[in-house]
């Protein structure tokens, strides 16, 4: 197992996407192995589900350190303590501090609910809907200290229907998040895909566009990307 197979998962809430990661890596389709779920809320749901699998846990508080930065290097130590090759925020509530961020280059993924750039931060659902957007989707990519503004690995889109609420988006989208974000980790955690300064390559060649979530949620190279 490469470094990069041992994958640390940071959470703040239902777990959902980590509970993706888990059934993926007990079925074989994730090529790596969860070594530790850790949190910035002890009471979330999300560490439940991370103990019923056997992995271990660690829970942080920010109000128990003096400022947002002894937080961050107590999270760092925390996962360094794992050794993990790749972190992955999948619904972490929290902004990490640049120092945090710049620790572990390419090797920090989030996944995050629009099709990146359109909407940055929070409330992705309703500001794609006051936007008139005809289709919406999320958004897989490198962490670094601009928020939700790094490389963007893959991406899956879904249509916008007449009627669409906030809540209705999302749990549309939610189960297509939870492919992408699965089929993106596995290709990362497999070394198919890597960040380099010429950006970020995919079986040996450089991306021009993110890759794309097809229906058998296989990511491709999106090659109507240049039409949009």
């Amino acid at each position: 197992m490469t470094a990069a197979a041992r994958i640390a998962v940071l959470v703040s809430g239902r777990g959902s996407n980590l509970q993706a990661l888990i059934d993926a890596q007990a079925n074989g389709r994730l090529p790596g192995r969860i070594v530790v779920v850790g949190s910035n809320k002890p009471d979330c749901a999300a560490l439940d589900r991370a103990t019923a699998a056997g992995i271990d846990t660690f829970a942080l508080r920010q109000r128990d350190f003096a400022d947002r930065e002894a937080m961050d290097a107590a999270l760092d130590a925390e996962l360094r303590r794992h050794s993990p090759g790749l972190v992955v925020l999948a619904g972490f509530m929290r902004i990490l501090s640049p120092t945090m961020v710049a620790g572990w280059p390419g090797r920090m993924l989030n996944i995050h609910p629009s099709l990146l750039p359109k909407y940055p931060g929070l409330d992705t659902h309703a500001r794609a809907l006051a936007a008139g957007d005809s289709e919406h989707g999320a958004s897989v990519h490198y962490v670094i200290p601009e928020l939700d503004a790094g490389p963007v690995i893959a991406q899956v889109r879904i249509p916008v229907l007449a009627g669409d609420t906030p809540d209705a988006l999302a749990q549309r989208l939610l189960l297509r998040e939870h492919a992408l974000m699965v089929a993106a980790i596995a290709l990362v955690a497999a070394g198919d895909v890597q960040l380099t300064p010429a950006g970020i390559q995919f079986s040996g060649a450089t991306l021009a566009a993110p890759l794309r979530l097809n229906d058998d949620d296989v990511l491709v190279a999106d090659n109507d990307a240049a039409a949009r």
